[in-house]
């Protein structure tokens, strides 16, 4: 087994008192105070993570647009000019999902990817093959692993960001969420993983600690890998591994709405896969879970019906901070009702069927609260 990895800020957690663990073959904290603490810095303030072990790669050349077209299930033709972000699935030709990422339209024939640690080479071997299919000299696959990548997320995050880079107070100010802008120095996006505002930002892996250490005297939080966690399922997002793999489609695990249909002609990876399950029906669903009681809801729970049927499984759960709750997220038999039971250590538990967002904004989503 090779040795874990360490980002540019290894360090810099190590001195903020960061409790390190190996995730995706990376050292990475998963606290460094309370879970709760660190959740709440980003609900009601600012908290930053340091996500530099994600894989950023360039996708370059004349033929950049048309190679996207075809790898990703949403279509880049939606982006409307330069500095503007989409989300996708990369699936494969069975319709599973390779991965979730964002792409970003820097400026024409330059495209980025940001996609996750744990698929990187995966990816990269993936991208590498699929580009056969282009003409030499005119695409160009580079990983840009010279980049960190800090996201900054929370009500408070602008000011913050302002206060670093007073320079590019207007392009920040300006910026709309799924957006990004870029100078000499900077590629800094409106996006996120958390549910709040927030920007995530690249720079050069040798600037890192310094942005790091002065947002850390600014007052920001900075947040490990637990509370990502709860914030972005709180936020009803999919985590790739648990959420969907390979082994699904975007159709079966709540992505449906990244899956750009038209136009009819674009013949990108899956589609004839995605049409057919499209044609036949669906038979799962995904469903945002609340237990009233203090349970924990963890993936692999089974999920049944007051009768006793198998429904489906959870692939995300925790104790949601905001709510004060355990929550969780489903994919289920679709015709599954309100009420389902959650099996936890051989026990059936009751729990309530939500939609798979439970805050947003800060704000707890209507229904959830009893």
């Amino acid at each position: 087994m090779s040795e874990a990895r360490k980002t540019p800020l290894y360090d810099a957690h190590l001195a903020a008192g960061g409790q390190m663990t190996e995730f995706a073959g990376w050292l990475l904290p998963t606290r460094y105070t309370e879970l709760m603490t660190e959740h709440h810095a980003v609900r009601r303030h600012a908290g930053m993570f340091d996500v530099s072990h994600m894989c950023i790669v360039d996708i370059t050349g004349a033929e950049a647009a048309a190679f996207l077209r075809r790898l990703l299930a949403n279509n880049i033709d939606k982006l409307e000019a330069p500095g503007k972000a989409l989300y996708s699935c990369m699936l494969n030709e069975q319709g599973g999902i390779l991965d979730d990422l964002i792409v970003y339209w820097l400026e024409a024939d330059y495209y980025r990817l940001v996609v996750n640690a744990a698929t990187a080479a995966k990816d990269l071997h993936w991208l590498q093959q699929q580009s056969q299919h282009f003409a030499a000299g005119k695409l160009q696959i580079s990983q840009r692993s010279e980049l960190a990548l800090i996201a900054l997320q929370g009500p408070e995050a602008e000011a913050q960001l302002l206060h670093q880079l007073p320079s590019l107070g207007a392009q920040i100010k300006a910026l709309k969420p799924f957006s990004v802008l870029r100078d000499d120095h900077y590629c800094i996006a409106r996006t996120g993983y958390t549910g709040e505002d927030g920007f995530e930002i690249m720079l050069d892996a040798a600037a890192a600690t310094t942005f790091w250490q002065s947002l850390l005297d600014a007052g920001v939080t900075p947040c490990g890998l637990g509370a990502r966690d709860t914030l972005r399922l709180e936020a009803g997002m999919s985590l790739y591994g648990q959420d969907m793999d390979e082994s699904v489609t975007p159709l079966q695990c709540g992505l449906g709405w990244t899956v750009a249909w038209e136009p009819s002609e674009r013949a990108f990876n899956g589609r004839a896969a995605l049409q057919k399950q499209r044609d036949d029906g669906v038979a799962e669903k995904v469903v945002g879970l609340v237990l009233d009681q203090r349970n924990v809801l963890r993936s692999g729970y089974q999920v049944f019906s007051a009768d006793d049927e198998l429904l489906g499984v959870l692939t995300s759960g925790t104790f949601s901070p905001t709510i004060c709750k355990p929550i969780g997220r489903a994919r289920v038999n679709r015709n599954i009702g309100n009420e389902v039971m959650v099996e936890i250590r051989g026990k059936k538990i009751p729990a309530r069927v939500v939609k798979p967002v439970f805050v947003r904004r800060g704000q707890i989503m209507p229904g959830i609260e009893t």
